[in-house]
C-alpha cells in the first residue's frame, strides 16, 4: 500500500469522523430549539448554534469526505467492488439527510417549525443507522 494510500485513508477517516459529529450533533439541536419560544434568546441561540455547526464543521466535512472517498477509490481501483457500490448507496442517503438538515437549519432561521420534538428524535437515529451500515461494508467488505 502506497504512502499517499495510507495519508488518504487518514484524511477519509478524520473528516467522516467530523462529518458525523455534526449529523449526530444537529437533529439533536433540533429536539431543544422546536420546543424553545420563538424569538426567545434560547431560540436565537439555537439559530446560530445551527448554522455554525452546519456552515463550519458538517459541510466542509461532508465535502472532504466525499473528495478523499472519491480520490481513494480510483487510487485503490475499487470503483467495481460490491462492497463500495452498497457504501456509497448509503452515503447517497447521509447526504439526502443532510440536505434535509440543511432545510430545517433554514426553517427554523426563518422561524418555521412545522415538524416536532419527535420527528427530530427519531430523525437524529438515521444517520447512525447509516453509520453502521457504511462502517461495516468497509470493514467487513462482504461482497
Amino acid at each position: 500500500m502506497t504512502s499517499l494510500v495510507l495519508w488518504l485513508k487518514a484524511l477519509h477517516i478524520m473528516a467522516f469522523a467530523a462529518w458525523m459529529a455534526g449529523m449526530w450533533y444537529l437533529p439533536r439541536l433540533m429536539v431543544y430549539h422546536v420546543e424553545a419560544p420563538v424569538d426567545s434568546p434560547c431560540s436565537e441561540t439555537f439559530k446560530v448554534m445551527e448554522r455554525r455547526l452546519l456552515k463550519a464543521i458538517v459541510t466542509p466535512a461532508m465535502v472532504v469526505t466525499v473528495i478523499v472517498g472519491v480520490w481513494l477509490a480510483s487510487a485503490q481501483g475499487q470503483w467495481r467492488e460490491g462492497w463500495l457500490h452498497g457504501k456509497l448507496l448509503l452515503v447517497l442517503l447521509m447526504l439526502a439527510v443532510y440536505g434535509l438538515l440543511a432545510r430545517h437549519v433554514r426553517e427554523f432561521a426563518a422561524d418555521r417549525r412545522e415538524r416536532s420534538g419527535r420527528y427530530f428524535r427519531i430523525l437524529n437515529e438515521v444517520p447512525t443507522v447509516l453509520f453502521v451500515g457504511i462502517v461495516l461494508l468497509v470493514v467487513l467488505k462482504p461482497f
